[in-house]
């Protein structure tokens, strides 16, 4: 089967976060977000693709900071509400029902309810004739504890992160599970490190 360009994203899982920001005048406004991605390791850069016309986009050029919220399975409701297309005057917390969780470094609050928050500066936007590419550093990264361990490892199955698969018609909300295979990342190496080599 030959796909057009435009079914690109029905060809696998995409995540779901919800982007929140503040305006200048401090009006409120959360977006759910598949187009996003952590620049390589660690998680100290991420970017975000926005069409010209987003008031999250709007709101991160006036303030330069944005909050990436991870929701977990449960808040779908609340993920297409926010998605509607409201004028940038109306509060989207109040609209999807969302309570705010108090950010640490930026303005913009992050959503309570999710798995983990993190808040961002932004760095670089790269401009396109129809979108924008928003680089964004982390400031600071929190989790809720109940789904990481000591290591800040998530439990997968337990927070039910939400991931989304697109069809012509919809979307079909999905979260991962574990396929029974795990992997060391000294599996990558031809030859391992002498330091991983050690702890074998």
């Amino acid at each position: 089967m030959i796909l057009k360009p435009s079914q690109r994203e029905q060809i696998l899982p995409l995540p779901v976060v919800l982007i929140s920001t503040v305006s200048a005048e401090g009006v409120r406004n959360v977006a759910p977000w598949s187009n996003l991605t952590p620049i390589l390791r660690p998680l100290e850069e991420v970017v975000l693709a926005s069409w010209i016309k987003r008031d999250t986009l709007e709101n991160i050029r006036q303030t330069g900071e944005f909050v990436v919220n991870v929701p977990p399975v449960g808040m779908e409701d609340a993920v297409m509400v926010s998605a509607r297309n409201y004028p940038p005057e109306v509060d989207e917390f109040q609209e999807a029902g969302l309570l705010p969780h108090q950010s640490s470094k930026v303005r913009a609050p992050g959503v309570e309810g999710c798995l983990a928050w993190a808040e961002c500066t932004l760095e670089e936007e790269i401009a396109r004739e129809k979108f924008v590419l928003v680089i964004g550093k982390v400031v600071h990264l929190e989790a809720d504890d109940r789904f990481f361990n000591s290591e800040g490892e998530m439990d997968f199955e337990k927070a039910r992160p939400l991931g989304a698969i697109l069809g012509h018609k919809g979307l079909h909300f999905t979260y991962p599970s574990f396929s029974g295979r795990h992997a060391d990342y000294r599996e990558m190496f031809l030859n391992p490190p002498a330091q991983q080599q050690r702890r074998v």
